[in-house]
């Protein structure tokens, strides 16, 4: 591993994407941590990777604008001397609704971050690695586009994200065809790891455990997997499942709500 080797870590100041900067950092990385407001939780990451031994430097964005993704790896070039050799898509929306109260804006907030900004970073990578007078060997950069387990296991809970998530999914295999031979382009699906929205710690502790192996999903796993990705070559236009399984319990409703429906009295 070089150490000159960067990685782009959308939404890296915390809960995943801190795990994925921490995770690159112990393997030989320098780190760019993305955050839109989390400043003060992103100086917090940059310094534990900074006492890894590795370097990091922080880059605002909202990924909501159409230049974002645009303006994000121009700042990364900048900071960084040279463009990074992974982009790990981990930012995300992830607002409540069904589709009776899905809206045009609730669609088009969640598709623009979790859809346009990461295929136009990618897009944005391949472009700016065809300008260079010396090509990277094949494989050598890669994006990983974090996806959910929910693509692989549908329920109509949270309408708008998921639609985001599908088109972000249905895009992996194509965008690796249309951007190689500079950039291969993987996808991860990580299941339950943290609680979110109006869950309880209570209804997590539960839910958790809600897929084969029974017992929660390590975040530190799915950030390895996350470096597997980038570390590896040969893999292109592949989607790692990285959830316990979770994927493989179909549920009529996403897990935080039917973990409550179906419990015994």
């Amino acid at each position: 591993m070089a150490v000159s080797s960067w990685v782009l870590v959308t939404g890296g100041a915390a809960r995943l994407g801190r795990e994925i900067g921490l995770a690159f950092a112990r393997s030989g990385w320098n780190v760019l941590c993305h955050y839109r407001h989390s400043q003060d939780a992103a100086q917090a990451t940059a310094a534990e990777i900074r006492a890894l031994g590795g370097e990091c430097a922080l880059v605002g964005a909202d990924l909501s604008q159409p230049r974002a993704a645009a303006e994000l790896l121009g700042a990364c070039v900048a900071a960084a001397g040279q463009a990074p050799r992974c982009i790990v898509n981990n930012a995300s929306l992830f607002d409540a609704d069904d589709a009776a109260s899905a809206s045009a804006e609730t669609l088009q907030r969640h598709l623009a971050t979790n859809a346009v900004a990461p295929l136009l970073l990618a897009n944005a990578l391949a472009a700016h690695l065809r300008t260079r007078d010396t090509p990277a060997p094949g494989g050598w950069h890669s994006v990983v586009h974090v996806l959910d387990q929910k693509v692989h296991n549908l329920n109509p809970d949270y309408f708008s994200y998921t639609v985001s998530k599908l088109a972000l999914q249905g895009s992996v295999a194509l965008q690796a065809q249309a951007l190689a031979p500079h950039v291969r382009v993987c996808g991860l699906s990580p299941g339950l790891l943290y609680p979110s929205g109006p869950q309880s710690q209570a209804n997590f502790d539960r839910a958790s455990q809600v897929n084969p192996l029974r017992r929660p999903i390590e975040p530190a796993d799915v950030a390895r997997a996350a470096l597997f990705l980038a570390e590896n070559a040969s893999l292109n236009g592949c989607t790692l499942q990285a959830d316990n399984g979770q994927h493989l319990v179909p549920l009529a409703r996403d897990v935080m709500f039917a973990i409550d429906e179906n419990r015994q009295p």
